[in-house]
């Protein structure tokens, strides 16, 4: 093999998307996907490409440092692309402590194996960090998020991956680590676990259940097609510069009401409901704690210099989305009943697999 990848969270929902990109566009590379299989990662994801050749997954955590030097030795990875981490500022708010083993020591943990595996030559290696535009805070109701936007986490969530970004940048300038960051708006599209908006409001709708809309539902977000994060990712990996750091955004920005009436006037034409029926299921409930009014990502650094630019609108992309879920209920209803959980006892754990999976 060319080179061999490790895909860290590669079972989860933007994980996925960038696995299934990597093992189909370079068939000359070892792709390891490491997941710790917790309550958002799911191997249905990657069904269609489980058995490709140059696939292999591992379940491990990446908080448990031995395993993660084990794997390190097995392999001898070339790259690292790091996705894993606890992601809902919900659950973050409740238990903090978890996004800091996950995304804070779960992340040294990465970066030690990675420096320690390398000894210093560094030469075609590089550690690719993946995050999120909530390190940079709140905006007013201009602006954007630049690359040089001082960081202003305002939740649990946002500031483990502040946090897990400055060690990055910390390993970097200590011990030459090669890297690239990137900071991204939200995501959205197939295989999106039913906790977040979207893919939570489309079942919602679908079962007549309340479209719980935190505060006068104002907030603004940007949104991006996942499709089109996993071709930004692959664009930086191969082409954008140590030591930098990429906003990626949609330019595509929408307040949540919005969203959510756009949303229901999709499935109500899909569905074959008379207009106007999904948003009596409209219902806005107390905001939460630290809630950020706005983010904004300007990315024409990505742009400029790697020439990537969303490949579909939003109104495209969530059309995509909504067919994709309506299409998918089987998959729907193993993620809401909790079914899924079994797929890796299926495929490799009563195939003898141990503490983690090799070849």
């Amino acid at each position: 093999m060319k080179k061999t990848l490790l895909i860290t969270g590669g079972a989860g929902f933007i994980g996925s998307h960038v696995v299934r990109l990597f093992v189909e566009k370079y068939p000359d590379y070892k792709i390891v996907n490491l997941d710790a299989l917790t309550y958002a990662g799911n191997l249905e994801n990657l069904k269609d490409i489980e058995n490709a050749p140059n696939y292999v997954f591992v379940k491990a955590d990446i908080t448990n440092a031995e395993d993660i030097y084990a794997i390190f030795k097995q392999f001898n990875f070339d790259g690292v692309i790091h996705l894993a981490a606890e992601s809902h500022v919900d659950r973050s708010i409740t238990d903090p402590n978890a996004f800091i083993q996950t995304n804070v020591m779960g992340t040294a943990n990465l970066l030690n194996a990675a420096r320690l595996a390398w000894k210093g030559n560094f030469e075609g290696k590089r550690f690719y960090h993946v995050s999120t535009d909530e390190v940079y805070g709140s905006l007013g109701a201009e602006g954007f998020f630049l690359e040089t936007t001082p960081y202003d986490p305002q939740s649990p969530y946002s500031a483990s991956k502040a946090a897990s970004d400055h060690f990055v940048r910390a390993y970097g300038n200590t011990y030459g680590l090669p890297f690239v960051i990137t900071n991204c708006s939200n995501n959205y599209g197939p295989n999106h676990f039913p906790e977040k908006l979207i893919p939570l409001f489309i079942n919602n709708i679908c079962n007549n259940k309340p479209l719980p809309v935190y505060g006068d539902g104002k907030y603004t977000r940007d949104w991006l097609y996942v499709v089109d994060h996993a071709r930004a990712i692959d664009m930086v990996y191969h082409g954008g510069r140590n030591g930098e750091t990429y906003n990626i955004g949609g330019f595509n920005e929408w307040q949540n009401i919005e969203l959510v009436k756009l949303l229901c006037k999709e499935m109500d034409e899909k569905l074959g409901r008379t207009p106007g029926e999904s948003e009596k299921l409209i219902s806005y409930i107390k905001d939460r704690p630290g809630h950020d009014r706005r983010y904004a990502i300007d990315a024409n650094k990505i742009n400029k210099e790697l020439g990537w630019y969303p490949s579909v609108t939003f109104e495209e992309g969530l059309s995509k989305t909504i067919d994709w879920y309506l299409a998918n209920e089987e998959w729907l209803n193993h993620v809401t009943s909790g079914d899924y959980q079994s797929y890796y006892a299926k495929q490799y754990a009563d195939k003898g697999a141990s503490s983690f999976y090799g070849e």
